[in-house]
């Protein structure tokens, strides 16, 4: 049965429920009370949350953000400490060679252990946390605040997609630890509903990213700084962009284009410690290991331009039919299904194109598509998805420690801005749906139950957070709760709760 593609969508029996569709597809999940807020128009619903402005924003001006910093002087601190680390270090080797015992941790009376105790007390632990864990703690915080203050989570989704899409990690190094949280709001935020455009040129020249894929190595084999230290290329940003960020694998691009978008990408780095390239942690351009002279490019000659030859090439790339291609396929394997129907992939291609990347039309598109509306929710919430939607529905959890939700996700496989390759995490239902998963999810759905002081009725909650779309085994399973902590537990663990 076709769905009309404009205006309400009238509750039909055969289809799923609009309201669920609109919560659990798009968004991160419905809160009670929020279900009322639709009006009947899940679909206006979705758009209106388009049209808001700054919507994806996180201001550092906001007391909620106040512990945030921007990735420059993020990765200002982590370079500092680790020179300091790296001193301590040299000077407790120095002093074990001189036969001194190294200064540990100063502890007061009262800490010290009993000198009549024959157990050596335990290692003391850093009174402050490394920086880096503070910096990342700060920016959990501010994601998971962000998703519970959202209306129904749309923006937000595409922020997540988009983050994954072009993603950092902060295995790499404690470099990436500290400003992997600014780089999405730096790089991703101010451009999820912008120009694609705009946000490749903002995440390739962001130095989480230049760090993170090496390009501060990269060296153009005949310039003046290669000719001095007889280093040479490094292809990791130039591979990544057109087989993941952009045209995506099978589009047609050679190694050869690999390598000479390698050599036209060479001078774009972050400025290292001492400054001698600009502020430390910046993202600059260093003309004197930039690759001189004309470079060929899928089929086309970009003249020598220093900065600006990759800048022009990344224009042309975002606009490649191919890329097209990729990101419509990327958007509806995410919000529809995990084989997209191809009639939703190119409608989506044909919006990107015609629209000159904007994503905003492009999100609007989505919303618009039947294969959005008619095609069963099927697809297994990721962790991060279900993490926020369990918040959502139960309460925030512990208020400012963002400590229990990313135990969550380190437990579930998805851990914080810590995919295991430049590929993201998977947006593959069965990734997330193996045995040991939904065992984990189950004992973080009873954690969650339990920390809800006034749960309320569980059965009112189920029509709230799901709605009719409830089974009736669901409803069965609910009703007969030996406890409200239980009946709480199982909403969380629902099919219907874990599905978009």
């Amino acid at each position: 049965m076709a769905v009309a593609t404009k205006g309400p969508i009238a509750p039909d029996p055969a289809l799923p429920d609009p309201a669920l569709i609109a919560f659990n597809r798009f968004g991160l999940g419905a809160r009670p009370g929020d279900r009322e807020r639709l009006a009947g128009d899940p679909r206006g619903y979705l758009k209106a949350e388009l049209r808001r402005p700054d919507v994806a924003m996180i201001s550092l001006d906001d007391p909620a953000y106040a512990d945030l910093k921007g990735s420059t002087p993020a990765i200002q601190a982590s370079m500092a400490a680790n020179l300091q680390r790296k001193r301590d270090r040299e000077r407790m080797t120095t002093e074990q060679q001189a036969g001194t015992p190294a200064a540990g941790p100063v502890m007061p009376p009262s800490a010290a252990p009993a000198t009549s105790s024959p157990v050596a007390p335990p290692a003391a632990k850093p009174a402050v946390p490394p920086v880096e864990i503070m910096l990342f703690r700060a920016e959990a915080q501010a994601r998971f605040y962000k998703a519970m203050q959202a209306e129904v989570g749309f923006v937000e989704r595409l922020v997540y997609f988009w983050s994954n899409h072009f993603c950092v990690s902060i295995a790499k190094d404690n470099i990436v630890r500290a400003s992997a949280g600014a780089f999405e709001r730096e790089a991703i935020r101010p451009f999820v509903l912008g120009r694609f455009a705009d946000m490749l040129m903002a995440v390739e020249r962001h130095p989480a990213m230049l760090f993170y894929l090496d390009n501060q190595q990269s060296i153009g084999p005949d310039s003046r700084a290669g000719k001095n230290r007889q280093r040479g290329l490094n292809e990791n940003l130039a591979r990544e962009i057109l087989e993941l960020h952009t045209l995506g694998v099978g589009s047609g691009y050679s190694q050869a284009d690999v390598t000479s978008f390698a050599r036209i990408l060479t001078g774009w780095m972050m400025a290292g410690r001492e400054g001698r390239l600009g502020e430390p942690g910046s993202s600059v351009f260093n003309a004197n290991a930039h690759e001189p002279g004309d470079a060929v490019l899928l089929g086309k000659t970009y003249p020598a331009g220093g900065m600006g030859q990759a800048e022009a090439a990344l224009n042309d790339i975002a606009r490649h039919p191919a890329t097209a291609r990729h990101i419509a396929t990327q958007l509806a394997r995410h919000f529809i299904a995990d084989d997209p129907p191809s009639a939703a992939v190119a409608r989506l291609a044909k919006v990107f194109a015609k629209r000159d990347g904007n994503l905003r039309a492009v999100a609007a598109a989505l919303v618009d598509m039947p294969e959005a509306w008619s095609t069963p929710l099927a697809k297994m919430r990721s962790p991060f998805d279900y993490v926020a939607a369990i918040r959502r529905a139960a309460g925030p959890g512990p208020t400012n420690d963002p400590g229990q939700s990313l135990n969550w996700l380190n437990a579930l496989g998805e851990p914080l801005w810590r995919p295991p390759g430049p590929n993201g995490f998977s947006d593959q239902a069965d990734s997330w749906a193996s045995a040991e998963g939904m065992k984990t999810r189950l004992e973080i759905a009873w954690q969650a139950a339990r920390q809800v002081k006034d749960i309320g009725d569980p059965n009112g909650m189920l029509d709230a957070v799901i709605g009719p779309s409830a089974s009736p085994e669901t409803r069965q399973a609910v009703a007969r709760a030996e406890s409200k902590q239980q009946g709480l537990a199982l909403l969380l663990l629902a099919p219907e709760f874990q599905r978009r």
